[in-house]
């Protein structure tokens, strides 16, 4: 559902004068509270631009040289988006000189906060005794390597620059893999699920591949949380691989659940058939990424976000033997390993992918900083505020999902207290909330996204919570949601 487009509940036609008029009365108070949402958002918007001078200046400038003042869609807010100017820990200030408790987290890639001292040291001390780029492999390349297989269990990994090309590269691997492994070149086909995002040319929501994704008509779409349409779509004659988040970021931090994970990885084994986790969000979930927290074992598993120590980064890794496809020396010919037979089938360029920043800061960030045992506080800190803004929202239109520190807030009709799979919403609400939130003091995502960041503290946790508590009372009668259909259970 596009922004700003609001909710309407379905009416059954009457089957009398007097439920008629019932519907008639229920039909006017929806309608009645769309309007009164609507002039509250319009209010908030003007509230807005009149304490936003500074950054709706900014914005008009940059209209003069990107197309819509943006390069990057997600950032992009109506009637203008609020320009940063810097962070500092878990805060971060906007050119209007506001400073915000940074619940955005840069879509998880910011978990260690910003500037934070272990991270700048790192990038100082290899710019002056490293350099940036060498054109040459490093030795720090195969440390931070062995440090991403042992915590995520990999038997190898290669580095990639976003989690897009890991994306691209599991699948490329898994089709080449499964392709030599079948005998049948034309094995291309791969399963994924409405509703997720693999990056900008993989992504899925309303069910379908979007314009610009990359070969379209590769794609076998499953419903999300959906075991039967899953194992159908895996069986599939000619899939190589099925490609899956743990946990949808694209409509809001939406769980998968251990049952419907787990028939994938049954039946993606039984079909012979590439099972790749998509981690780029998830990876921070856990010690060792959502896998380990479900107990998972895929085939091939993609990375990104914080790993290259916040900057641009993305990693691939697994199975020894499917990730041999991009082995480059020489096959043997001979028995005795002899010979110069050609390499194997792919290969993978990309003058960044080694850049020494990312190796050095990376590894800094996940040994140094987001250790394991920061990782588990993190996570629980994020459960916890999970378990208080339930009990704050139970009986409304808004509910949050998630899993540890990454959350997503909904506001659907029925009061939904759990979401399956990608679900419309009430984006006359969803921004209002944003709109508000910002007045509070907190950073969020208009879609409603919220990923913690290392050193927020838990004062600031609690406040939010009283904020959205506050929030709700205030527009008690836009929120509500009728007893007999409050406490429901899933979307979808």
């Amino acid at each position: 559902m596009a922004p700003g487009a609001v909710v309407q509940e379905a009416v059954v036609l009457p089957s009398s004068t007097t439920e008629k008029n019932g519907v008639d009365a229920a039909a006017a108070a929806v309608s009645a509270n769309h309007r009164s949402a609507r002039e509250a958002l319009d209010a908030a918007v003007a509230r807005y631009t009149a304490a936003n001078p500074v950054s709706l200046q900014l914005h008009t400038r940059a209209t003069a040289s990107m197309p819509g003042g943006n390069t990057r869609t997600q950032l992009h807010t109506a009637p203008f988006p609020l320009c940063m100017r810097a962070g500092r820990g878990y805060q971060v200030t906007s050119e209007d000189g506001r400073t915000y408790t940074d619940l955005v987290g840069e879509l998880t890639a910011a978990v260690f906060g910003h500037s934070h001292p272990v991270i700048v040291a790192a990038l100082l001390t290899t710019v002056t005794t490293v350099g940036l780029n060498l054109g040459a492999t490093l030795a720090q390349e195969h440390v931070h390597a062995a440090a991403l297989c042992a915590r995520f269990h990999l038997d190898r990994v290669r580095f990639t620059n976003c989690g897009t090309e890991a994306n691209l590269h599991a699948l490329a691997a898994a089709r080449a893999f499964a392709s030599g492994g079948r005998g049948d070149k034309d094995i291309r086909k791969v399963v994924v699920f409405g509703g997720g995002y693999h990056g900008g040319v993989l992504l899925f929501g309303g069910g379908a591949p979007a314009a610009n994704n990359v070969d379209r008509a590769d794609f076998v779409v499953a419903r999300y949380n959906d075991a039967a349409s899953a194992r159908a779509a895996i069986r599939t004659p000619g899939v190589a691989a099925v490609l899956v988040e743990g946990m949808q970021g694209g409509p809001g931090a939406v769980p998968g659940t251990r049952a419907f994970l787990k028939a994938i990885e049954e039946e993606a084994k039984a079909c012979n058939v590439v099972f790749i986790l998509d981690e780029v969000m998830t990876s921070r979930v856990a010690p060792g990424g959502l896998a380990e927290l479900h107990g998972l074992q895929p085939d091939l598993k993609t990375f990104g976000k914080y790993l290259g120590g916040g900057l641009a980064f993305g990693a691939f890794g697994g199975r020894a033997d499917i990730m041999a496809v991009f082995d480059p020396r020489p096959r043997p010919t001979t028995d005795n390993g002899a010979g110069h037979g050609p390499p194997t089938t792919l290969t993978h360029h990309g003058t960044f992918n080694n850049n020494s920043l990312a190796m050095y800061v990376g590894h800094a960030g996940l040994t140094e900083v987001f250790t394991p045992d920061a990782c588990t506080a993190l996570n629980a800190a994020g459960a916890q505020l999970l378990q208080e803004l339930a009990a704050v929202t139970r009986g409304t239109q808004l509910c949050f999902t998630g899993v540890g520190s990454v959350l997503g807030s909904h506001f659907t009709a029925q009061g939904l207290q759990t979401l399956e799979r990608e679900t419309a919403e009430d984006w006359t609400l969803k921004e209002l909330f944003w709109f508000e939130l910002l007045e509070d003091g907190f950073w969020t995502t208009r879609r409603g996204s919220l990923a913690l960041v290392l050193g927020t503290p838990a004062a600031e946790l609690r406040r939010f919570v009283a904020c959205v508590a506050a929030f709700l009372e205030r527009h008690a009668s836009l929120v509500a949601v009728e007893a007999s259909t409050s406490g429901g259970g899933s979307g979808g």
